[in-house]
């Protein structure tokens, strides 16, 4: 059975060519990432000016003033207090997105990921749909070869079995590796997480639309490192639960 397939024009949910802006958040953890990444620039720029604005003043217009001046209590005390003031404004939000990052909030389904040299393997351990149990479906995907795309698949990010997800729905992921250290990042989801061998790490997903998200191993794993992509569709509860039935039935 061909996976479910959504492709949503509207949204940058993978990367393309001349990109300066991060891509389209999908979660809420994604968009806090965004805010704070713009609010962190508007201190950058307002820092980098005033600096830049100071040498040019020390340097060409009033370098003789500048050339005697070699003390001023004053100045010691702004140049500590205003710096340490504008920490603690960046220091409160980047606490509440950090901590939001490891909040798990009674998840319905459980999506374990296994990286491996080099293609990634998905369980969803344990779930419940409207018609059937709580069961376990597993399946291995790998990256498709360039001569096996079809027109519109993004090369080196395309593979044979795409994760299905529900939107709005609380999931869990654990995150392992079978050998070496892998990484199941997306960016649309704000998730880079390690997978490490003899090791479960954690992470919370909350899918807000529908859309295919690509996302690739972010940790150099070996030769094949970059021939092992993440795709996510993600669907409404309704079609994953159509998914979940006619996939358990192709197993």
């Amino acid at each position: 059975m061909k996976d479910i397939m959504i492709f949503q024009s509207s949204f940058c949910d993978a990367a393309q060519p001349w990109q300066l802006n991060l891509q389209d958040p999908a979660t809420p953890i994604a968009e806090g990432m965004l805010y704070f990444h713009n609010y962190i620039m508007f201190f950058l720029v307002s820092i980098s000016v005033f600096v830049l604005w100071m040498l040019f003043s020390v340097f060409y217009t009033n370098s003789a003033k500048s050339s005697k001046f070699s003390h001023s209590s004053v100045l010691e005390i702004i140049w500590t207090i205003i710096p340490a003031i504008v920490l603690v404004f960046i220091a409160i939000p980047s606490f509440t997105l950090l901590y939001s990052l490891d909040e798990l909030s009674d998840p319905l389904i459980t999506l374990k990921i296994v990286g491996h040299q080099w293609y990634w393997s998905y369980e969803y351990s344990d779930y419940e749909t409207s018609i059937s149990d709580s069961l376990s479906i597993n399946f291995d995907s790998y990256m498709v070869g360039t001569n096996d795309l079809t027109i519109g698949s993004f090369r080196l990010l395309e593979v044979d079995n795409r994760v299905v997800l529900p939107i709005k729905t609380p999931v869990r992921l654990l995150i392992t590796s079978a050998d070496v250290i892998h990484c199941w990042a997306v960016p649309s989801f704000g998730i880079k997480v390690d997978a490490t061998p003899g090791r479960l790490s954690q992470a919370s997903l909350f899918i807000k639309r529908e859309g295919v998200y690509y996302g690739q191993c972010s940790e150099i794993c070996g030769v094949n490192h970059g021939f092992m992509p993440i795709v996510v569709s993600a669907v409404k509860p309704s079609m994953f639960e159509a998914w979940a039935v006619l996939k358990r039935i192709s197993n």
